[in-house]
């Protein structure tokens, strides 16, 4: 008698498993690596396509929010969550660059997107990376069974080995969960590092004008000058 449906669908979770204990490092790294940028300053720019996108705004709360403990909230924006954005972006430009378009509006060099596709060959993913390679950033992607465009466009990729979109989209969401414990692990000394960056030197005296210089015309024949 076949299994039911339930039985299949964790054979299937099972057998992703194995290879997925092998992302440990990977994530680690990555979650040092964000909490560093996220302490300095920087941001995470996300993107996805229908669960994806689901997957990636998930992500986005846990560092705006918080996973478990309280603390500082981190800055980390979901693209796709730009409704207005996203579709004036498409009518004016097309689909493909609804992405790409937020991460030149939004992200600096050093900043970090991150990518979510079952597929790795969704287009509108794939010029959004090719964007934040020609704007400077940090380029990330969770994806299905590699080699796949995506994980090829991104720096660095986190695949699943699964021919299953569902048990790779579910092993993504453990990723989530994973990743933003290691940026709360990590986010203390990268505070404590940030907070010792030196300040910049002030300016010699009479080595720069700063502020506006304003002549008025206050009535009389007088002139008033106002220095910002």
């Amino acid at each position: 008698m076949p299994g039911s449906l339930f039985d299949a669908h964790l054979a299937n979770l099972a057998a992703a498993l194995l290879p997925y204990r092998e992302c440990e490092g990977l994530l680690a790294r990555w979650g040092e690596a964000l909490a560093q940028r996220l302490a300095g300053g920087g941001r995470l720019l996300v993107a996805g396509n229908g669960g994806s996108a689901a997957e990636a705004q998930h992500l986005t709360a846990e560092l705006v929010g918080k996973l478990r403990d309280d603390r500082q909230p981190l800055s980390a924006i979901a693209l796709h969550a730009e409704t207005s954005a996203l579709t004036a972006i498409a009518n004016d430009y097309g689909y493909d660059t609804v992405f790409a378009r937020q991460v030149r509006a939004h992200g600096r060099p050093g900043d970090i997107l991150l990518l979510l596709s079952t597929s790795g060959t969704s287009p509108n993913l794939l010029t959004a990376a090719h964007t934040a390679h020609d704007t400077g950033l940090r380029t990330w992607a969770f994806t299905g069974p590699a080699p796949n465009p995506l994980a090829d466009a991104c720096d660095e990729a986190l695949a699943i080995a699964s021919p299953d979109s569902q048990v790779v989209q579910e092993l993504h969401l453990v990723s989530t969960h994973v990743l933003c414990e290691y940026v709360d692990q990590a986010l203390p000394g990268a505070l404590a590092a940030a907070a010792d960056v030196p300040a910049p030197e002030p300016a010699r005296p009479g080595s720069v004008r700063t502020g506006v210089e304003v002549v008025l015309d206050g009535g009389a024949g007088q002139q008033v000058q106002a220095t910002g």
